[in-house]
């Protein structure tokens, strides 16, 4: 789990650093519209869209582009259809790496995503080669600093957490995706800020990469992270700390 634990230790810097480029808004408008057009408009009977509006409020983005984004997903406004789509491949050092995707020409999407495969030492898989080495669970994090732990802890337990832990500055609550939402509400209540706050695909094991695997591993994920149809990436590998400092 460590390198998935270190990884998401600086996603808020690479999130903020995303905002500024525009790059995050629209990310998030395109998970507003699908997750509208999967389960509809209305936000409390719709959690996944309940959490892209959360995630958009937090990154600051006007109400009037999230109502905008909602009503494309639902059909009340015209605009693009978006398609879900996922991919694995395998990266430097034998790492395993899932991606998720929203787009509109998934030819366009594929090609991208081999292209930055091979080019860092890695190839895109047939679906299921590596899904297995993965446990789909929400993730949520909140600054160590901000938060007494064993006040953290309880709630977190308490609103239905299946583990809590802490690593590089961060507690990470870990819950079943259907408890995903019911965790995240509870610290809402408790006004317990949160840094992110995602169902994810988080690693069985992890593969531990030095040198030139190593840099080049975090290259591929920054930039598969970078593409425009690209939502999230979620990989095996476990890295030196000051690697992952650097990259953030």
């Amino acid at each position: 789990m460590s390198g998935h634990s270190k990884w998401s230790s600086i996603k808020h810097k690479k999130a903020a650093r995303d905002a500024k480029r525009g790059k995050l808004f629209t990310k998030l408008i395109k998970e507003i519209t699908v997750a509208a057009k999967l389960g509809g408009g209305d936000i409390s009977a719709n959690p996944r869209l309940r959490t892209a509006v959360l995630a958009a409020k937090a990154a600051s983005m006007p109400g009037d582009n999230i109502e905008r984004a909602i009503k494309k997903g639902t059909g009340e406004l015209g605009g693009v259809a978006y398609e879900e789509v996922h991919y694995e491949g395998y990266g430097p050092g034998g790492t395993a790496i899932m991606v998720q995707a929203l787009t509109d020409n998934k030819n366009r999407t594929v090609q991208e995503i081999r292209h930055l495969f091979a080019r860092h030492g890695g190839n895109l898989g047939e679906t299921g080669c590596v899904a297995w080495m993965f446990d789909n669970k929400g993730l949520i994090t909140v600054e160590k600093a901000k938060v007494d732990e064993d006040r953290l802890i309880t709630v977190a337990l308490e609103a239905g957490a299946e583990d809590v832990r802490e690593d590089d500055g961060l507690f990470e609550i870990v819950t079943e995706p259907e408890a995903f939402d019911k965790v995240r509400e509870g610290l809402e209540r408790e006004k317990i800020s949160t840094v992110t706050a995602q169902v994810t695909m988080i690693p069985k094991s992890t593969v531990f990469l030095e040198g030139q695997n190593a840099e080049q591993i975090l290259k591929l994920t920054e930039e598969l992270e970078e593409l425009d149809d690209v939502q999230s990436v979620a990989a095996n590998f476990d890295i030196p700390t000051e690697l992952l400092e650097k990259a953030s």
